[in-house]
């Protein structure tokens, strides 16, 4: 080959490879972001996730990234190892819809009308749509037309260098060498391995066809070869995975050889008896796509009743720790990196590791308030260990999401984010109020000194108030209440008034002598540190709100409150007002 032809096949592969990438994430942005979510979600029998797993991995074009995907699924605890195998056999079938596209590359119909003439006009319509409309999803669509025809000429670029290569004594030696099954297998493996990808590297294989020189001695094990090779960034995914996350990758690995085996055995030996003739033949594009889909297919038919010995066997290979088990969830497996590729599963993880991480500051704060009644050092002890989860939860979840929006994310992925920030420091802030509350319980027990009998009836009443509070954000939050998250903000605005009201009435108590300076302070700090737990609510339920209403603004929730215009909330206001502001009116 000539310098000219090895730069014009450098950049044939590079536009091909590209094309390929910017193919599946066009068809990703035309999905909305569901695949990977429905993905996750229904996979309940064998079958169903070799259905699902086919019919994503034909969308986003790549059988490794649906199993890195499923890696991180099952790391990260969504889905179950069981329900995994079926989506990675599927991802198998799914990923021979490359190499029937690229057959296209090698079509012409005659009459002037070429391949390269219909890439051309595919390529004129997209670029329309995509510069001159606004419409997400045709600018999509224009994306995808873009990247199947920068595809398709990456392919004929390729195949228009590689077509000296026929004449080339140096490379018809090399496929001389490579007619060795184990060898061609060998080379089939090295080269996914490099380009990470079994689509890309058939779809190499195919344009390398165009010389004339491989036949299907060579074609056949290399394309074994290339199914095998792209575990390979499978497993190089798992590292770092737990115990079933490692299994996900074997079973793709081991899904491929025993595929091999069970295939290449038999039809070698018949063929050493039989001699079929079609070893000797010449590879065509459309024969290696047939060879791909057979083998792939018949290798998922084959095994799909051995998924539960499958599952047995990586099983009995990585065996689980026994420090692995943990009465409450990791946020590092929860946030699993490799999500991040997919952003509304990241956003959908991020979400769950909100909540577990609000589980953790509500429950300190129920803790907190019950040691102002009776303080106890180990319940205390407690309350600062989850103090220290909650900050990691809040440090693990603000540096994912950082990294999330380094992503080009869709405007409702954005909103969803930024409500998730609003949730975490608002969270964390309640979990902070929590140990306030735990520390001036302990100096209370400390200095054996404690409230006023009227002071801490009063103080019972704000409690009441704020414990109804919590549970009503908490409540919005796991079960993506709406109508719970409404009820939160006219409760703080009768909590704010309820709080000025104990401040009032302490200094009264001050006035007559009935509460030290000593324990005012203390009292003082309990109203504060309650007051502000109630704000911290009504900031989450705000966001919640303002986020399920595309059409409102920040604080534009707030404003219509303050300019009356809600009977409801009026409405909610005066039966909180009756139910916690006029028992205590009543007691002075």
């Amino acid at each position: 080959m000539s310098i000219a032809n090895t730069i014009a096949l450098l950049g044939g592969l590079g536009f091909f490879l590209f094309g390929m990438s910017l193919l599946g994430e066009g068809l990703k942005r035309m999905a909305g972001g569901k695949l990977e979510v429905i993905l996750a979600k229904l996979t309940s029998t064998t079958l169903r996730g070799v259905l699902l797993g086919t019919f994503v991995t034909a969308v986003i074009q790549s059988s490794s990234a649906t199993t890195v995907m499923v890696v991180g699924f099952v790391n990260s605890g969504i889905m179950k190892l069981t329900n995994a195998i079926g989506i990675i056999m599927g991802a198998n079938i799914g990923t021979t819809a490359t190499g029937w596209i690229l057959v296209l590359a090698g079509m012409d119909e005659g009459g002037g009308f070429s391949s390269a003439t219909m890439f051309s006009l595919v390529a004129f319509i997209g670029i329309i749509l995509y510069f001159f409309c606004k419409k997400p999803t045709q600018k999509n669509l224009g994306m995808v037309m873009l990247a199947f025809s920068v595809l398709m000429s990456g392919m004929q670029t390729m195949s228009g260098a590689m077509a000296p290569l026929k004449q080339s004594p140096a490379f018809l030696s090399f496929i001389s060498a490579v007619s060795n099954p184990l060898m061609a297998m060998a080379v089939g493996i090295a080269v996914t391995a490099v380009i990470q990808s079994c689509s890309a590297s058939i779809g190499i294989l195919q344009a390398l066809s165009i010389t004339g020189v491989i036949s299907y001695e060579v074609a056949i094990p290399m394309v074994i070869g290339m199914c095998i090779g792209a575990c390979a960034p499978v497993l190089l995914s798992a590292i770092g995975a737990n115990v079933n996350g490692k299994r996900t990758a074997l079973v793709y690995l081991l899904f491929n050889l025993t595929g091999a085996a069970v295939l290449m055995v038999p039809f070698y030996i018949l063929h050493g008896i039989l001699d079929f003739g079609l070893m000797s033949l010449t590879a065509t594009s459309m024969g290696i796509a047939i060879v791909n889909t057979v083998f792939k297919v018949t290798a998922t038919v084959l095994l799909t009743p051995f998924a539960g010995l499958l599952q047995k066997l990586v099983t009995a290979i990585i065996r689980e720790k026994a420090d692995e088990d943990g009465d409450e969830c990791d946020e590092d497996t929860l946030l699993d990196e490799r999500l991040l590729q997919f952003p509304p599963l990241a956003l959908e993880q991020s979400t769950e590791a909100m909540k577990q991480m609000s589980v953790t500051a509500f429950k300190n704060l129920s803790r907190s308030i019950d040691l102002l009644e009776q303080f106890d050092q180990a319940r205390f002890d407690k309350i600062m260990r989850r103090e220290d989860r909650v900050d990691r939860f809040e440090d693990r979840l603000g540096a994912y999401l950082v990294r999330l929006h380094t992503l080009q994310l869709s405007d409702k992925e954005t909103q969803a984010s930024a409500r998730i920030l609003t949730c975490l420091s608002n969270v964390e802030r309640i979990s902070d109020h929590a140990v306030n509350l735990a520390e001036l319980a302990q100096e209370l027990a400390g200095k054996q000194i404690t409230f006023s009998l009227q002071a801490m009836e009063e103080l019972r009443v704000c409690v009441s108030a704020v414990q109804e509070i919590a549970q009503l954000t908490q409540k919005a939050m796991l079960e993506d209440d709406l109508a719970t998250a409404r009820m939160v903000e006219p409760l703080e605005e009768v909590i704010d008034q309820l709080t000025q009201q104990l401040k009032a009435n302490h200094i009264h108590r001050l006035q007559r002598g009935l509460c030290t300076l000593e324990l005012g302070f203390i009292y003082n700090d309990c109203i504060n540190n309650f007051e502000r737990v109630a704000d911290h609510c009504s900031n989450i339920a705000v966001a919640a709100l303002e986020s399920a209403d595309s059409h409102l603004l920040p604080h534009d929730y707030l404003n219509e409150l303050s300019r009356g215009d809600h009977a409801e909330y009026r409405q909610q206001v005066t039966a909180y007002l009756h139910k916690y502001l006029d028992p205590l009116t009543q007691q002075v």
